[in-house]
C-alpha cells in the first residue's frame, strides 16, 4: 500500500514491480457510485500506466468508519486516495460548498458542468490532487402527513435540510430546519422528528423513504451534494512523469460526468419508484414556483455577499457561470 510515509521506500523500488494505490470509501463497492467512478478509476488508473500502478480498494469503512474523516485519513497518510463529501466539512470548502445554493443549476450534469467551469478555483480549496469532481442531483422534498404544494403548506413544517446551505432559505419560507444524519432520515420521517426531508432522489431508493413518504415534491430551494476523489499530495508528487501524466488525463476525462448521469439516471428511477409504490409526485404550479423563487432571491442577495474563502460567495457563482 502506497501511503505518504512509504513514499522514499516506494521509490527505491525495482521499476519493474507495480505500485499499489489504497482507495478508500464508505459504501460497498456494489454501491453506484463504486461502480460508476471508483471501480473503472482502478481500472483506468492500470490501463493508463501501463500496469505500473495499480488500485486496492478499501470499501465499507475498511479504513475509517467515519464518512466526515475521510479528508484527514487522506492528509494523514492512512489512504493514498479516498471517496469524500465536502458539505461534510463546509468551513473547509466554503467555495465548493457554493454549488449547495438553490437555483444555480437543475439537474446532475449541469450541476457538473458548473463546478468544473470553476475547477482550477474550487479545487485549490482541497490539499491534494482532485481525481473526481461531480454533484448529485438538487433535493427533492418527501413529506408525511401534509403534502407542500405552496409556501403557505411549509410554514410551521420541520424539515432535513441535506445541506447547511440551504437553511436560511428553508427558514425564509417559514419552516423550521433540523440537521439528521441520512442514515437517519427514514426513522425521523417515520416517528415525526422531521414532517420532511431534503434529499437527493436518488435518496428515495438509497433510505427506502417511500416507505414512510406519502408525498415528493420535486422541487425545493436546495442545490446539489459535491461528491471528490482526492489523491495524498505527496503520493501524487513521488510519481514518476508518466505516471503522473496518466493520473492527470483520468481527472480530466469524463468519467466524473459518467457519475453524475448515473446519480440522475438513479433519481428519475426513484421518482417513478415512489409513484407506484402509491406516493403523490408533486410539481409546484408556476404560481408557487414564482411565489417561492421570489423569496430565494431575496435571501441570495444577502448571501451573496458573505465570505467564501478569499473572496464573496457572489464572486464563486459568477465564476460558476451562474450569475
Amino acid at each position: 500500500m502506497r501511503t505518504a510515509a512509504l513514499v522514499t521506500a516506494v521509490l527505491a523500488a525495482p521499476l519493474a514491480q507495480a505500485d499499489t494505490l489504497s482507495m478508500a470509501y464508505f459504501m460497498g463497492t456494489n454501491h453506484p457510485m463504486a461502480k460508476a467512478f471508483l471501480t473503472p478509476f482502478g481500472e483506468m488508473v492500470e490501463a493508463e500506466t501501463g500496469g505500473s500502478l495499480n488500485v486496492q480498494h478499501f470499501p465499507g469503512g475498511a479504513l475509517n468508519a467515519s464518512p466526515p474523516a475521510q479528508y484527514s485519513v487522506l492528509l494523514d497518510g492512512v489512504a493514498d486516495v479516498v471517496f469524500m463529501l465536502p458539505n461534510f466539512s463546509n468551513r473547509l470548502f466554503q467555495k465548493t460548498s457554493v454549488i449547495g445554493l438553490p437555483n444555480l443549476c437543475e439537474t446532475a450534469e449541469e450541476c457538473t458542468n458548473s463546478i468544473r467551469a470553476a475547477r482550477d478555483e474550487l479545487e485549490a480549496e482541497f490539499k491534494g490532487k482532485v481525481v473526481g469532481f461531480w454533484t448529485n442531483s438538487p433535493p427533492v422534498l418527501i413529506t408525511r402527513g401534509k403534502a407542500v404544494r405552496s409556501v403557505e403548506d411549509v410554514k410551521g413544517m420541520k424539515i432535513r435540510v441535506s445541506d447547511p446551505t440551504a437553511i436560511p432559505f428553508v427558514e425564509a419560507l417559514g419552516a423550521s430546519t433540523v440537521a439528521i444524519p441520512v442514515t437517519e432520515v427514514n426513522q425521523a420521517l417515520a416517528n415525526g422528528i422531521a414532517d420532511g426531508v431534503m434529499i437527493d432522489p436518488s435518496g428515495i431508493l438509497s433510505f427506502k423513504l417511500d416507505e414512510p413518504g406519502e408525498f415528493v415534491t420535486t422541487w425545493f430551494p436546495g442545490g446539489p451534494s459535491t461528491f471528490v476523489v482526492l489523491m495524498n499530495q505527496d503520493v501524487y508528487d513521488g510519481l514518476s512523469d508518466d505516471e503522473r501524466a496518466a493520473i492527470d488525463k483520468i481527472a480530466d476525462s469524463d468519467l466524473s460526468m459518467k457519475a453524475a448521469k448515473t446519480y440522475a439516471a438513479i433519481g428519475q428511477k426513484a421518482l417513478t419508484h415512489a409513484t407506484e409504490q402509491g406516493l403523490e409526485v408533486i410539481t409546484l404550479s408556476d404560481d408557487e414556483r414564482s411565489k417561492m423563487d421570489a423569496i430565494v432571491a431575496e435571501v441570495m442577495e444577502t448571501v451573496k455577499a458573505n465570505p467564501a474563502g478569499d473572496t464573496t460567495i457572489g464572486d464563486v457563482i459568477a465564476k460558476l457561470g451562474k450569475d
